[in-house]
């Protein structure tokens, strides 16, 4: 999630034992350990131990080494890489993808039609899907989420936005501003030289905007939570919206991920449970939408449907459901622009920052894993009921029903959520009407739904997350699966929502997020293993799943820090040091061996004084043993190196590269004054309208990124 947009209030009301507290022991608990030899000792470690222990007895392959030199930190409107590599700007803001495109200045005035055919605001997530097997690497159809607006840049050859704060929104600056949101859909391919491009006109560029009508299925689909006077059987959804961390499948399509939506609702009236857990304001939407309605140009209440106070006699007379058809993931098949996206209730309903591929075998589940992003809120697993099988698997070039497939796999399966214990262990916990709460009643009991009210656990997927225990996070964004061991790393961002040592945990309302609030740990103590008061810095944690469904083993795998810091964990240095660890990708590259790419969306001052956000490397298998608190200390850190700074102003987000790892695709979004040309590395010579970005990143020999 950007920081630009991110809710700083917090809307967990459980009790539930914070991962700061959990860790703390878990940390004393290794120190003991560590104490001890052998393979006994080493497995009360959780994986990490008893994994390495069992390596050294076995021949081990040479793991990868980064051929390039950290480049230093920068603080500068460019993107800055090693030497013997370039930077190509692809794809920014307001690319025309029709047929006839508009040459971009930087007084071009953006409406609502250029808009709806343009590359949208703010890039985030993305993902390549090859058209043909044997051009994977120089040709393929871009998916690529646009994650919010930045309204400053949007309408300033009219000096800024209308009403932004109070009063009536114009109804064409609304409309616009919700067809800059969404996914893009682009062909891009390299010619002979190795130059990047768009295809205009290409039969696979499409946007997908907060007005496209899209399908709900699953749980959720057809019930009475989701009846809108729009569609009054629960089938139908308008729009995608806020999508920031991204997922892909085995069978060829791509997934957005709904994080930051709450925010573009308002209620003002009686508000429901989820309502208030979810945080949907209560005032005023963030743009505004919801003051264009009653405009001579509105059709079929594109601007009432943000305004989900109840109305009506019942659900089908206004919008009050609106907001129950937003917070999931959302699978668009990027072949066939005939195909509405679909809604996958299933996977959970909150602030989903991506959805992750776990290991994938034949004839075991499917799973996929998100986190909530936001401070004290979980990690989330679904588990498909149907078995893997290799025949569904993506086939470029070819046609066939890909969304039909992906019903088969995620309309139906358990949604868990995670418990983090001291000892290194952990359990998920399932989110089913029968499931056992902390308090022994059943799930469905403790929500005050029927037994077979699937529906309604997925609307309230939080407030079940709450009562069946799970452990509070320090923001989990970002998740990467390695696809040989299945080891699973996420980033915990930061959580400024701690108490100094000593203080009593204490539940903040979060601006009216529940009615009769508790005592819980809405703000955590610091600990040993998260000793500031405002935890900047952020964390990157990893688990191994257990041989059933249910258990797993975790440990830390690097902090964040400032070199400088007295708690720099890990031993970071002037040349890798970072914070607020946002994207992860792990790119797998082949015989067990891949590199970790760190991408970090900093606040953290220790950090953002010597360094814009930034892209790092890291070589898990070359790590060793690691440390007392985390994998990555003093000892070991130097296979951590700093591959790219972006321009002032941006976070470095979006990542993935091309099957032959000769290109590595980034993404920079809200940059301050970038950028003046193609060139990425290039500075502008005065002002510029600032535009997102797509980075294609190159050796100039050729050969693969990094290595």
């Amino acid at each position: 999630m950007s920081k630009e947009i991110e809710d700083h209030r917090v809307l967990n009301p459980s009790g539930n034992e914070p991962f700061a507290s959990v860790l703390e022991r878990h940390v004393t608990r290794r120190s003991v350990m560590r104490g001890g030899l052998g393979l006994a000792a080493a497995s009360m470690l959780g994986f990490g131990g008893a994994a390495r222990v069992l390596a050294s007895s076995v021949d081990q392959k040479t793991p990868l080494a980064l051929a390039f030199e950290s480049v230093r930190g920068s603080r500068t409107d460019a993107v800055v890489v090693p030497p013997g590599y370039t930077a190509q700007v692809l794809v920014p803001w307001g690319t025309s993808l029709a047929e006839e495109t508009q040459e971009w200045h930087d007084d071009l005035p953006m409406t609502a039609e250029r808009q709806a055919t343009s590359v949208g605001m703010h890039h985030d997530g993305m993902h390549g899907f090859a058209l043909d097997e044997s051009t994977a690497s120089r040709r393929f159809v871009l998916a690529l989420n646009n994650e919010y607006i930045d309204q400053q840049a949007l309408w300033a050859p009219e000096g800024g936005p209308t009403n932004a704060e109070e009063g009536v929104r114009p109804a064409e600056e609304s409309r616009t501003e919700i067809n800059a949101h969404g996914v893009t859909l682009v062909e891009v391919e390299a010619s002979a030289d190795g130059h990047w491009h768009h295809v205009p006109g290409s039969p696979y560029n499409r946007r997908l905007t907060s007005a496209s009508v899209m399908e709900l299925a699953g749980p959720v689909a057809g019930s009475d939570y989701v009846r809108t006077r729009f569609s009054p059987e629960g089938r139908l959804a308008r729009g995608t919206n806020n999508n920031c961390g991204n997922g892909f499948t085995p069978w060829g399509t791509y997934l957005a991920c709904e994080e930051n939506w709450p925010n573009i609702f308002v209620n003002t009236g009686e508000r429901f449970r989820d309502d208030a857990r979810i945080g949907i304001p209560t005032q005023r939407s963030r743009y505004g939408w919801e003051t264009s309605a009653g405009d001579s140009s509105e059709q079929n209440d594109e601007f009432a449907r943000f305004d989900i106070t109840p109305r009506g006699a019942d659900a089908r007379d206004d919008y009050r459901n609106e907001a129950r058809t937003f917070g999931y993931q959302v699978e668009i098949d990027p072949y066939d622009g005939s195909r509405r996206a679909v809604k996958r209730t299933a996977l959970g309903r909150f602030r989903h920052e991506g959805c992750w591929l776990g290991k994938l075998e034949p004839g075991k589940p499917v799973v996929f894993y998100s986190g909530h992003d936001a401070r004290n809120e979980y990690i989330y697993k679904f588990v498909s009921a149907a078995a893997w099988e290799p025949a569904d698997a993506n086939r470029p070039g070819e046609a066939y029903d890909r969304l039909t497939i992906g019903a088969k796999y995620l309309d139906h399966g358990v949604l868990y959520a995670a418990r983090f214990d001291a000892n290194g262990r952990g359990e998920w916990l399932p989110l089913t009407p029968e499931a056992q709460t902390v308090d022994g009643r059943r799930l469905h009991q403790a929500l005050g739904l029927a037994a077979d009210d699937l529906a309604g656990i997925i609307i309230n997927t939080c407030d079940a997350a709450d009562l069946m225990g799970a452990t509070p996070m320090d923001r989990p964004e970002w998740a990467s699966v390695d696809p040989a061991s299945g080891e699973v790393y996420i980033t915990l961002t930061n959580n400024s929502q701690r108490t100094g040592e000593g203080s009593e945990a204490t539940f903040t309302n979060g601006g009216g997020a529940v009615e009769e609030p508790g005592v819980g740990f809405a703000t955590a103590p610091t600990n040993p293993a998260n000793p500031r008061p405002d935890n900047g810095a952020g964390h990157i944690i990893r688990w191994r799943e257990g041989d059933g469904v249910t258990r797993f083993a975790w440990e830390v795998f690097v902090f964040g820090a400032a070199a400088a810091d007295s708690d720099n964990l890990s031993g970071l240095t002037e040349m890798n040091q970072f914070a607020s660890p946002d994207g992860l990708w792990y790119d797998d590259r082949g015989d067990g061996q891949g590199i970790l790419w760190i991408q970090t969306d900093n606040g953290y001052a220790g950090v953002a004084e010597h360094t814009n956000d930034q892209l790092l490397a890291v070589v898990p298998g070359a790590l060793g043993t690691g440390g007392e608190q985390a994998v990555m200390t003093a000892d070991n850190q130097q296979h951590l190196k700093r591959f790219a700074v972006g321009p002032n102003g941006c976070e470095v987000t979006g990542i993935f590269a091309t099957p032959d790892r000769t290109a590595l695709f980034i993404n920079i979004q809200h940059p301050g004054n970038w950028p003046a040309s193609e060139d990425a590395t290039e500075q502008a010579q005065g002002s510029v309208r600032p535009r997102a970005s797509t980075v294609v990143i190159q050796r100039q020999d050729g050969g693969q990124i990094a290595v």
